[in-house]
């Protein structure tokens, strides 16, 4: 690999809907990008710490666990304080987004997710 060639962005996408998590992973394999999904909440923190991405998108609605709580995690996590989380939620009522961003999240979409804006929020939370 030459010096020049960038090595792809990592991004854990944790989503239990099956064709939500297979489009968001589709669109950014795409776009070039190394993607690790995870439909169980419960592993995310996990995996996230086995594989050191540089974007984690969370779904908010994930069975047993709450998105909100498992960022609130990560944050408090050394190891993955410093990672962005963009949050995906389809239950966006008031105050959502203001509770998500507390929580810790960097970028915050509500669903049904359009692809460039879903690109345009990956692209703005990653590291360049």
């Amino acid at each position: 690999m030459g010096a020049l060639e960038a090595v792809a962005k990592r991004i854990l996408v944790v989503e239990d809907n099956d064709l939500n998590r297979k489009l968001f992973c589709d669109v950014l394999r795409a776009n070039g990008f190394d993607v690790e999904p995870e439909a169980d909440g419960e592993n995310a923190l996990d995996t996230a710490r086995r594989i050191d991405p540089d974007l984690i998108i969370m779904d908010i609605q994930l069975p047993n666990v709450s998105g909100v709580d498992l960022i609130e995690a990560a944050k408090r996590d050394l190891q993955l304080q410093a990672i962005p989380v963009l949050a995906v939620t389809a239950y966006a009522g008031k105050g959502d987004e203001e509770r998500i961003r507390d929580a810790g999240a960097a970028g915050y979409l509500a669903k049904p997710v359009s692809i460039i804006p879903f690109m345009n929020a990956v692209k703005e939370l990653l590291p360049q």
